[in-house]
């Protein structure tokens, strides 16, 4: 393990991926401790351009005053500061991708080791489920899924992006544990009387590793994309700023033909910094990992 980390911190394309997402994180975390301006608050008026003065509330009742300060990026169409919403809603689709990165993984890990090791009814029946999910377009599934919900937080968001995304990594994990129940020390487990649990547990469990880490970054990626994809249609969280709702909001009010570029071209780049990060870390990995292309 620690040979495979010390492997894993001298690749450049993985190390690039974490400092890339590290240095995303701490500025999302760090810019509303600074700033603590409600990112609802109007600040000017609809679509200001970067630049521009803006003007916050500092202080309650009557001891309230305003000051003037910079707007980075500018207004949205509610007059609301785009830099501080975007760093919240940057935050929220984070936490949706790795909340359904950790349900698509979870499920997909749990059913691809029992189809895998333990076969016959049991692993026709999880191909069953997992062909029928396949079959149909796993983003046609989250749409119906998402139009019948009535509660959309971002929880429940995640919750139905994990629900829909488990499919291929349960096909991946199954086909790997297919070909570990014949090796030898899996054999000898068998024969001394361990249960299954504790053979795929012990002896499936610890090989599979590097690629469940590596199909849990893929699942955050997914998750990300898929909350652009059906906050963009108006079925993502309820109240709650996300990158999605952002771009979302940038439709809706017309920000393209109406010039205003910085309503969606920065949240659009902020998505595609982050599945690149994520991308790198992941190439990475199975650089490392992947037998036949480290051979």
């Amino acid at each position: 393990m620690k040979n495979s980390l010390k492997t894993l911190v001298r690749s450049p394309k993985f190390m690039f991926g974490l400092i890339t997402l590290v240095i995303i994180l701490l500025v999302i975390f760090i810019v509303p401790l600074v700033n603590t301006s409600d990112p609802y608050e109007m600040v000017g008026t609809i679509y200001d351009a970067p630049g521009t003065e803006g003007m916050k509330q500092v202080g309650q009742g009557a001891d309230a005053t305003f000051e003037k300060f910079n707007l980075v990026l500018g207004t949205d169409n509610f007059g609301r500061d785009l830099f501080l919403e975007l760093m919240y809603g940057t935050k929220t689709s984070l936490w949706v991708g790795v909340l359904a990165g950790l349900i698509a993984t979870a499920i997909g890990l749990t059913l691809g080791l029992w189809s895998g090791y333990v076969g016959g009814i049991i692993d026709d029946i999880i191909q069953t489920i997992t062909n029928m999910f396949t079959v149909i377009p796993s983003i046609v599934i989250l749409i119906l899924i998402s139009v019948s919900v009535t509660t959309r937080s971002y929880y429940v968001t995640a919750l139905v992006i994990g629900l829909t995304s488990w499919p291929w990594t349960c096909r991946s994990v199954r086909a790997q544990t297919a070909s570990l129940r014949v090796r030898d020390h899996v054999n000898i487990a068998r024969i001394t009387g361990y249960s299954t649990m504790r053979i795929i547990v012990q002896h499936i469990l610890p090989y599979v590793a590097s690629y469940v880490m590596m199909a849990f970054i893929r699942q955050i990626s997914s998750g990300i994309l898929n909350e652009a994809t059906i906050s963009m249609l108006g079925l993502g969280p309820y109240n709650t700023i996300s990158l999605g709702t952002m771009m979302n909001w940038a439709q809706q009010f017309e920000a393209p033909t109406s010039g205003a570029w910085w309503a969606f071209v920065p949240t659009a780049m902020v998505i595609a910094l982050v599945i690149f990060a994520l991308t790198m870390m992941n190439t990475g990995m199975d650089e490392i990992f992947n037998p036949k292309i480290r051979s």
